[in-house]
């Protein structure tokens, strides 16, 4: 089935910054909205962008009314989330994306903002787009492989990614819708509205920062809740800054996720360029797709829009 797919932008459309999750400061966006505005976009700040509760961007109804804002402004073609961090989840019970739903725009953003893309794929059934966000934008406001992969795909382009071979990876030819984003925040999802089905699709993983045996644990959760069993086929991103307990686990990330599907014959993609990480190239979730993977190289194809 194919999920709805927002309107690609042109030249003078209107994106708008909010943030969902941690607390961002003006210095760490405004080299991003001088490159978007170099785009030839425009761009809207949310109201409460910049304000602080603890950890937070705001209170939790501060930010889900920056984001109603954001969804009812016929004028904003586009929702730019500043950063990840933690906190959009708790925004799940004060939006409404059925609103979202009948007027469609994209949403932008990885790490913590797979709370959104799940429940928009899964539940709204519409695409959204997993990729760089203002914290992590050049600070020069300069182009890189980031930031121009994800201009491309706001002007329509659907791209089409090649990688070099990675040693653990499992050769075939597989097509299917693309799922996914942040293993822990899939994990954290499970049995929830915004919880992902995966049956005949594509997944994506990527995390930072997490200890060894946690990932394993998140990774025979995906299995044991039968989220491994029929995929059609896995792409791993990256797997960075991770530790270990005094009594080393004894595998890293990429050989933890190897054991978990070894038993299922998909192909499999390790280190494909997209996290947290330079660089973080941009996917459409929701989109489907078409894997090759053999001992040279990986790629990952994305279809038309219809």
């Amino acid at each position: 089935m194919e999920l709805i797919t927002p309107p690609f932008l042109k030249k003078g459309d209107t994106i708008g910054i909010i943030a969902p999750a941690r607390k961002v400061s003006p210095s760490e966006v405004e080299p991003a909205i001088s490159l978007i505005k170099s785009w030839g976009f425009n761009v809207v700040l949310g109201k409460n962008l910049y304000k602080e509760y603890n950890q937070f961007s705001g209170t939790d109804i501060q930010r889900a009314s920056d984001f109603h804002d954001m969804i009812n402004n016929s004028d904003i073609s586009a929702i730019l989330c500043a950063r990840g961090g933690y906190g959009s989840v708790r925004l799940l019970n004060l939006i409404n994306l059925r609103d979202f739903q009948r007027n469609p725009k994209w949403i932008i953003g990885y790490s913590d903002i797979t709370v959104l893309h799940g429940i928009l794929n899964s539940w709204y059934m519409v695409e959204t787009i997993h990729g760089i966000m203002p914290y992590t934008f050049p600070p020069d406001s300069k182009e890189n492989e980031s930031t121009i992969s994800l201009k491309r795909v706001l002007f329509g382009e659907s791209p089409t990614y090649k990688t070099s071979s990675h040693p653990l990876n499992r050769g075939g030819e597989a097509k299917g819708l693309l799922t996914g984003g942040n293993l822990s925040i899939l994990y954290s999802l499970s049995g929830t509205d915004a919880d992902i089905t995966t049956e005949g699709k594509i997944l994506f993983i990527e995390d930072l920062d997490e200890y060894l045996y946690h990932v394993d644990r998140m990774m025979m959760n995906l299995k044991h809740s039968g989220k491994l069993r029929n995929l059609a086929g896995l792409i791993v991103g990256s797997m960075n800054d991770m530790h270990d307990n005094t009594i080393p686990f004894g595998k890293n990330a990429f050989e933890i996720v190897k054991d978990a599907v070894e038993e299922y014959d998909y192909p499999v993609c390790f280190g494909f360029p997209s996290g947290h990480q330079d660089p973080n190239l941009t996917l459409i979730l929701g989109r489907e797709v078409t894997m090759k993977v053999n001992d040279k190289t990986a790629t990952l194809q994305f279809s038309p829009h219809s």
